[in-house]
């Protein structure tokens, strides 16, 4: 990190290899689906960019991580636009297309990710941060930007709500 710091683009380069697939898993687990791709390449951007800011002896994945968790919901915030303006557009013609990428994982998992989704966007967060991408509290704190307090009670929270949710599919089997 600190040969990064210091302008080595190759040292940079080590980071970018070393964290893309795990920024790609956290762009897509927080909703970032088809557009993960898009999200990761501009956290690497901002990154770089913002590489000055970053504190001697924190941990570059969680930094990272929150940048990745800021796109996505920058991305979150453009589709909820481009959502309104197809639904406006579909009452005049009725041909938005709305396909369900769930579908082509097996049946548990596609079980457990329509129940993480239905969570709020803050639980929902937690959940994918703390169990999906396996952080730590800690991560997940610096992740998201929260004190781990709040994480643990988000995580709290959500585990008591998904828990109906996934033994009524347990008890469906």
């Amino acid at each position: 990190m600190a040969r990064a710091i210091a302008g080595d683009q190759a040292a940079y380069g080590e980071l970018v290899v070393r964290y893309t697939a795990l920024a790609h898993r956290t762009a897509y687990l927080l909703g970032a689906g088809a557009d993960a791709g898009d999200v990761v390449q501009e956290a690497f951007v901002k990154a770089y960019r913002k590489l000055h800011t970053f504190k001697t002896g924190a941990d570059f994945k969680p930094w990272l991580l929150k940048i990745v968790a800021n796109e996505t919901k920058n991305l979150h915030r453009s589709r909820r636009r481009r959502n309104l303006m197809e639904l406006r557009l579909a009452t005049i013609t009725d041909t938005v297309d709305h396909d369900d990428p769930g579908t082509l994982v097996d049946d548990s998992r596609t079980q457990l990710l329509k129940a993480v989704q239905s969570l709020s966007e803050s639980d929902r967060q937690v959940v994918t941060c703390r169990y999906l991408l396996d952080l730590s509290e800690a991560e997940t704190a610096q992740t998201l930007g929260l004190a781990k307090g709040t994480v643990k009670s988000r995580l709290s929270r959500a585990l008591h709500k998904l828990r109906p949710m996934l033994e009524e599919v347990a008890h469906d089997r």
